[in-house]
C-alpha cells in the first residue's frame, strides 16, 4: 500500500481549487464508486465460482 504524503493532500485540495470539503468530498465519492466496482467484481466471481462448481458436481455424461 502507498503511504500518503502531505504533498497528496496538497494536491487534492489544489486540485479543487483550494476547497478542502469538495476535496474531502471528491475523495469520498471516488472512494464509494470504488466500493461499488469491488462488490461488482465480487458478486461475478461468487457467481463464476458457483457455475464452476456445479459444473463439476454435475454426473458425468449429463452434459
Amino acid at each position: 500500500m502507498r503511504i500518503v504524503t502531505d504533498e497528496d493532500v496538497d494536491e487534492v485540495v489544489a486540485l479543487c481549487e483550494g476547497d478542502q470539503r469538495a476535496a474531502i468530498r471528491a475523495l469520498l465519492i471516488g472512494q464509494e464508486f470504488l466500493e461499488c466496482e469491488i462488490r461488482l467484481l465480487q458478486s461475478q466471481v461468487s457467481r463464476g465460482f458457483a457455475s464452476r462448481s456445479a459444473a463439476r458436481t454435475a454426473p458425468r455424461g449429463s452434459g
